[in-house]
Parts: structure tokens; sequence; C-alpha cells
């Protein structure tokens, strides 16, 4: 299946593309299989979004699809159908703090 994915504009600049990252996911759709295609496909970005060892989602690193924040949920639960059938892309935000 073709996932959609959308990167903030410093990490576009780092993997130097243009719009969306289209990847093809082979198994289940997961957080995990989508950033281990990103990673495979764009190794510059390893570390970026998430830690080398733990490969826990890195503080101010943001998930969101359909509407909905994915950044809690296990990176292992399967992403919502519209993500899989290219309806709606998965949306990595930098997220910012303040007041």
């Amino acid at each position: 299946m073709m996932i959609r994915v959308v990167l903030p504009a410093h990490l576009r600049t780092l993997a130097r593309v243009d719009g969306e990252v289209k990847l093809e996911i082979e198994d289940q759709a997961t957080q995990d299989a989508v950033l281990n295609a990103l990673e495979a496909r764009y190794p510059v970005l390893r570390g970026t979004i998430r830690d080398h060892v733990t490969h826990r989602r890195r503080p101010f690193v943001r998930f969101y699809a359909c509407g909905r924040d994915l950044s809690h949920e296990r990176p292992d639960a399967p992403l919502p159908e519209a993500l899989t059938t290219g309806e709606e892309p998965f949306l990595i935000v930098g997220a910012m703090a303040g007041g």
C-alpha cells in the first residue's frame, strides 16, 4: 500500500524533497512501518524524528492523521484506513512550546 507522508519544512530540506513523500508499505501500516520506510529511503532523517536507540518519538515531534493526534498511540497500532487508501496523509509536525 502507498502511504502519503507530509514532513515539516526543515525535514524536507534535510531530505531534499519537495512536497509530500509517498512510501510503499509491505506489511501492516503502523507508525513504526511508516517511519522505518521513511528512514530507509532517506537515511539522513534517522534520529531526527525518533531516537536512534529506543525508536521513541522525539520531543516536539507530533504525528497527525484524519484530524487526530496519533502521537501517543502505540507505534505498532494500525493506522486509520484513510491513510492506507491514500485518502489522507500522515502528517509529521514539529511542535512548538511556549505560552
